[in-house]
């Protein structure tokens, strides 16, 4: 009897994991605990599965994906848009839980997403650092802005809480810095990076927790996968700019800023950037190619294991 490829979709939500298995149509559904994870785990690893599939949902798909890794499961994480436009294309409308789990199978069937490096212990605990950094850091600027058109009798409160929350990000920067001096390879990675002129703490941080990727892929991958890749706006005669979308939103702001940095205090970007603009190229055109530019060199850099030189760029 000829063995059948199986492809399978797992639908996260808060509640529960709504499981969908193609080509043979089969569905369950379990709780989102950590008992009936292991159960779905077991089930999964009786089935000849090439890849199993899971939507990002804000976090909540962390344990069950964890779950698959740990017993060496084929498993990618996906963006919810790329399913929804997959489910567009082919037609279905309609949303519930089985067939959300269904289209999800479905996407991995047809588009055999690679399979990436997912994120150890170590990295999640760095991920989730950075995340609240930037948390602490939006909740700075909103208090700072308050504070300006505030009253006296109101703004001595914010004063206060302004003051509390810069003493915890100073903590939590402390917190950063600890972790990744107790790991040789990421002290080595943020190292490579932070020898580039304009790359700081942040970004090299963001990079490395938010994308895991970088090293591993080529350079229109890790361009892609940031948002910064260039693609075709064309149709029948009509030919469109070429547009950016898509990619890790927090990695991408936080390369922006670097890039503004990188453009005034490294020789290589600034150069790149002002040919760009000699060349009638717009400044936010100009700013998003040097991101791309400077991502590209990092990934080179991670790659090689080398440091920062004039001739990278």
């Amino acid at each position: 009897m000829e063995k059948v490829t199986l492809w399978a979709g797992i639908d996260v939500s808060e509640k529960s994991l709504d499981v969908a298995i193609r080509p043979t149509k089969e569905f369950w559904s379990v709780s989102n605990t950590e008992t009936e994870i292991e159960k779905a785990v077991e089930k999964l690893l009786e089935l000849s599965l090439e890849l199993i599939v899971v939507e990002a949902t804000g976090g909540l798909e962390v344990e069950v994906v964890t779950a698959l890794a740990s017993a060496r499961l084929p498993v990618v994480v996906v963006n919810p848009r790329q399913v929804r436009d997959f489910a567009k294309a082919t037609g279905t409308l309609a949303k519930t839980d089985k067939l959300d789990a269904h289209v999800i199978a479905h996407f991995g069937e047809a588009v055999r997403p690679e399979i990436r490096p997912l994120k150890d212990e170590k990295l999640q605990e760095l991920t989730d650092l950075v995340a609240r950094r930037r948390q602490i850091v939006d909740m700075l600027t909103a208090e700072k802005n308050r504070l300006k058109r505030s009253s006296k009798r109101v703004a001595q409160d914010i004063k206060a809480h302004i003051s509390w929350l810069e003493k915890r990000l100073e903590k939590t920067d402390a917190d950063l810095q600890k972790q990744m001096e107790e790991s040789p390879v990421w002290r080595k990675k943020d190292e490579i990076c932070r020898s580039v002129p304009g790359v700081g703490k942040v970004l090299s941080l963001s990079l490395l927790t938010g994308l895991p990727e970088l090293g591993n892929v080529s350079p229109r991958e890790i361009a892609a996968l940031v948002g910064v890749a260039p693609f075709n706006h064309d149709s029948g005669k009509y030919h469109g700019r070429r547009i950016v979308w898509g990619g890790r939103a927090n990695v991408r702001s936080v390369l922006y800023m670097a890039t503004l940095t990188a453009v005034r205090f490294n020789a290589s970007i600034k150069a790149f950037y002002e040919r760009l603009i000699s060349k009638g190229k717009k400044p936010k055109v100009a700013i998003t190619a040097c991101m791309r530019k400077l991502l590209v060199v990092l990934n080179a850099m991670i790659r090689n294991g080398t440091k920062w030189q004039e001739n990278h760029a």
